[in-house]
């Protein structure tokens, strides 16, 4: 068995890096990377944006998407409808975990996430 220590980065589809970068650094906040362009970094991983379409491969949205924690999904979900984002139905409560779903501009399902009680230790 490998010995996974934490995933590195994510590739996320787009027709326009540009755009992209700028939707995540400008509505999320995250910064962009100081290593790579057309990247930009969460506290835990580093999020890569890549058209397909460059590498004659169709583009298809992240539709299965990816959780971005947050302290209050109440207050993230208030700031980015603030922001122009529409949201994707009400905020979910699983009674494990409060969930909001948006979509980024090419598509990409994102999901804002908070857990209520802190994730075990590994």
């Amino acid at each position: 068995m490998i010995e996974v220590e934490q995933v590195d980065f994510i590739t996320i589809p787009t027709r326009d890096t540009d755009r992209a970068v700028a939707f995540y650094r400008d509505v999320l906040g995250l910064p962009e990377s100081d290593c790579t362009e057309g990247e930009v970094e969460a506290p835990n991983v580093t999020l890569s944006f890549w058209d397909p379409t460059k590498d004659g491969i169709e583009f298809r949205p992240n539709e299965a998407g990816f959780a971005l924690r947050v302290p209050d999904v109440d207050a993230a979900r208030a700031e980015l409808e603030a922001k122009g984002v529409e949201m994707i139905g009400e905020t979910y409560d699983s009674t494990v975990c409060r969930m909001g779903f948006f979509k980024d501009p090419d598509g990409n399902l994102l999901i804002l996430h908070k857990r209520y009680a802190p994730r075990a230790p590994r």
